[in-house]
């Protein structure tokens, strides 16, 4: 007699509780993160508004590092293509990790919050390119409003104080995640100019040996450490951005941990992976420094009346804007409903397609990717300040709807949150999970 067949997880439903303890360890250290991100673009903010404004300029601008290997950089770079590549490297990690063993791993769970990013990436490009083009602007900017900043949105949960439910945060995660792979294409392949054959290939030999070190089971940060900073360095020298470094060691790093019978005879397993060890390291330094540093050097713009103005006058500022509020909520909010009604998912009853929307709004908040792609797209400092301020006033726009929208529903996100929590018989597994052993990693 056949075997009945499984029943079909609802989209935004319980996570199983393996994947829910990794996705809760990654969104506390991105909330922390993001509350210090936050502080940090305040102090940019008011430090070049006040009467020391210059020696924000001059420090910013600053140069230090080793002339003789092409790497006599200013603070402001050092920051961007430096600090960076560590957050692209976790982003890298927690990508890989998605497709072996997360939520990616099979193309009936990948479909929804794929196709859901990849809405939320083309329809602010789209808005951004028809709004500069009806006005006259320039098109280089279009791919500014296409990434979510985590961190940022989780940071505004955190101060809303909201019980958003552990499903609609991994969804949020989980589009990130797809966002940041799909920024670091575009700054590959968009935005790579004089290209230095010599050291790019000497960069993907670098990768070829960090491949083959990872196949061989070969452990030690001695052995990685140098040979992450080498590739770096060549990966900046042969013309392309340097975070794309990070990016392709994260996706290198094994995800699975050994368990001993693979690599050297004898071997101890594992207990984590590479990849999960690196990530564990890396995420606080990556969340707490490396990020709040780049806004503290990027998001200083000069704020007056007529810079805001020409946030909603000028073709290009008014297009970032439009394409963060507008189109990531459209994007998201439209590629997840088709793609639900193409896979005919189904909606955990407990929650509305209101609560999709939200979390598109909330999507909307597209700060350090955007601010990095923005410094790249306009060279010139005026045009990228002017774009810097309309990340900043359509992030903050993104924010203020989201809030609005999700404190609304706040009073049934905390029904749910308090259910998935509870824990009566303080085992260390919420009840529901044994209730409902199909849902038991």
């Amino acid at each position: 007699m056949c075997a009945a067949p499984r029943q079909r997880q609802p989209f935004l439903g319980l996570l199983p509780w393996g994947e829910r303890r990794v996705v809760a360890q990654a969104l506390r250290t991105e909330t922390v993160g993001g509350l210090v991100l936050l502080a940090a673009a305040i102090v940019a903010l008011v430090w070049a508004n006040s009467p020391w404004a210059s020696v924000y300029a001059s420090v910013r601008e600053a140069h230090f590092g080793i002339p003789a290997l092409g790497l006599d950089l200013s603070v402001g770079h050092w920051a961007s293509d430096g600090l960076l590549t560590v957050f692209f490297l976790v982003a890298g990690i927690e990508l890989k990790r998605e497709l072996v063993v997360g939520e990616l791993r099979t193309p009936a769970t990948a479909a929804l919050p794929v196709v859901a990013a990849l809405c939320g990436m083309l329809v602010p490009a789209g808005l951004y390119v028809a709004t500069a083009s009806l006005r006259g602007g320039s098109l280089t900017g279009w791919a500014v409003p296409m990434a979510t900043d985590i961190a940022f949105a989780l940071a505004v949960l955190a101060v809303l104080s909201t019980s958003l439910p552990s499903a609609l945060r991994a969804f949020l995660l989980t589009l990130a995640v797809v966002d940041d792979l799909g920024a670091i294409l575009i700054i590959a392949v968009f935005f790579t100019s004089d290209l230095n054959l010599l050291a790019l290939g000497g960069a993907v030999a670098g990768l070829v040996v960090f491949y083959v070190f990872q196949r061989m089971r070969v452990r030690g940060w001695w052995w990685y450490l140098p040979l992450g900073v080498v590739i770096w360095a060549l990966m900046y020298n042969g013309g392309v951005h340097a975070t794309v470094a990070g990016v392709a060691m994260g996706l290198i790093l094994r995800t699975r941990p050994d368990d001993g019978r693979q690599g050297r005879q004898g071997r101890q397993p594992e207990k984590y992976s590479p990849g999960d060890h690196t990530a564990h390291l890396l995420r606080p330094f990556s969340a707490g420094i490396a990020v709040p540093l780049f806004a503290l050097f990027t998001a200083g713009v000069s704020v007056s009346g007529t810079s805001l103005e020409g946030v909603f006058t000028r073709p290009e500022p008014l297009g970032v804007v439009i394409g963060l509020v507008v189109g990531k909520a459209m994007g998201i909010f439209a590629g997840t409903y088709l793609a639900a009604r193409f896979t005919r998912a189904r909606l955990n009853p407990d929650l509305a397609w209101a609560d999709v929307f939200a979390l598109a709004v909330l999507a909307g908040i597209g700060f350090t990717v955007a601010l990095l792609i923005g410094e790249l797209a306009f060279p010139d400092p005026a045009q990228a300040d002017q774009v810097k301020a309309a990340v900043l006033v359509g992030s903050l726009i993104a924010a203020a709807l989201a809030a609005i929208l999700i404190k609304r529903r706040d009073r049934i996100y905390r029904r749910l949150s308090e259910e998935e929590n509870r824990d009566d018989d303080h085992d260390g597994i919420p009840d529901i999970y044994q209730r409902d052993q199909a849902g038991t990693a």
